[in-house]
């Protein structure tokens, strides 16, 4: 033996499994599961979106038939907070979930460049790679001293540079360069960080310095000149003094050269000096006069 039983659907039940399938910058995907599986009809389900930054609410009707529900919320801005409430149009049971959305992307290319007595930060504009972003935002920039343990906010702009003044030597310093913060701090961008320990006693900097550089490359190109100079000047003096005594030489040597012999004859250093350099050299002897040897 054996009964059949249905059982009566219970519209009270809230939407099961309610998840976030995927979160951008403006917009998340959810998904959820009917109250009780097959329904035999459509179902309208109501899908508040609470931004608990603006403390604003909006509604949204979803009708289907499926066992499984997905669907997109559009319109989110970055880096926002939302909390979601599902349930159907009878105002049953509700299920719920916050929503964080992906916040703007940091500045890239953050730099310093060193002045006398201050410095420059400097990036590229955010609007370049985000559509969502507008440059009349501005971007906030804060600094962590690693010394004294503390971070201060130093201000905003609407620039893609920044300047700041009064360093101490001896301390480390971290700039990061965000997208504004909006409603409070709570809707910010990704911050680009940036470490600056040239003021300190010695140690890295992962900064980029590009005008110290330039003032480095404005010293050495001038010395690396004038040693080029130095030294082509060098050779120049070497060449000529070589070729001179060259010269000289060539002409001491055709002034004693013998054609009889066909060679040059060139005084010892011994008879430099003498005092009988005056003698009339003896060429021979006659057969007639007799040689006495003592």
């Amino acid at each position: 033996d054996y009964v059949v039983v249905k059982m009566i659907p219970d519209n009270r039940l809230p939407p099961r499994h309610l998840h976030a399938v995927r979160t951008a910058k403006t917009f998340a995907v959810i998904k959820w599961e009917s109250p009780y599986d097959s329904p035999d009809q459509d179902m309208l389900y109501a899908v508040a979106v609470k931004d608990l930054v603006r403390k604003t609410d909006k509604i949204y009707k979803v009708k289907s038939r499926n066992s499984t529900v997905e669907y997109t919320i559009k319109k989110l801005e970055p880096g926002g907070k939302y909390h979601v409430i599902v349930q159907l149009g009878n105002m049953s049971k509700e299920s719920s979930m916050k929503i964080n959305t992906v916040p703007l992307s940091a500045p890239d290319a953050l730099k310093i460049i060193t002045e006398n007595d201050h410095i420059l930060l400097f990036w590229k504009s955010l609007a370049l790679k985000e559509s969502n972003f507008n440059e009349s935002r501005g971007y906030e920039i804060h600094m962590f001293d690693s010394l004294m343990n503390i971070t201060a906010y130093l201000g905003n702009t609407t620039d893609n540079f920044f300047k700041v003044s009064n360093l101490k030597i001896g301390h480390n310093y971290s700039f990061t360069v965000q997208a504004r913060c909006l409603y409070g701090g709570q809707m910010c961008g990704e911050p680009a960080t940036l470490l600056y320990d040239e003021l300190g006693t010695g140690g890295d900097s992962s900064a980029t310095k590009s005008g110290r550089a330039t003032d480095v490359a404005a010293i050495v190109v001038p010395v690396l000149f004038l040693l080029l100079v130095t030294l082509g000047i060098g050779f120049v003096v070497l060449y000529m003094r070589h070729r001179r005594l060259q010269s000289s030489f060539t002409a001491f040597a055709n002034s004693h050269y013998s054609s009889r012999l066909g060679s040059a004859i060139f005084s010892s250093g011994d008879d430099l000096g003498d005092e009988d350099d005056e003698a009339p050299m003896i060429t021979g002897f006659s057969d007639d006069v007799p040689m006495v040897i003592a």
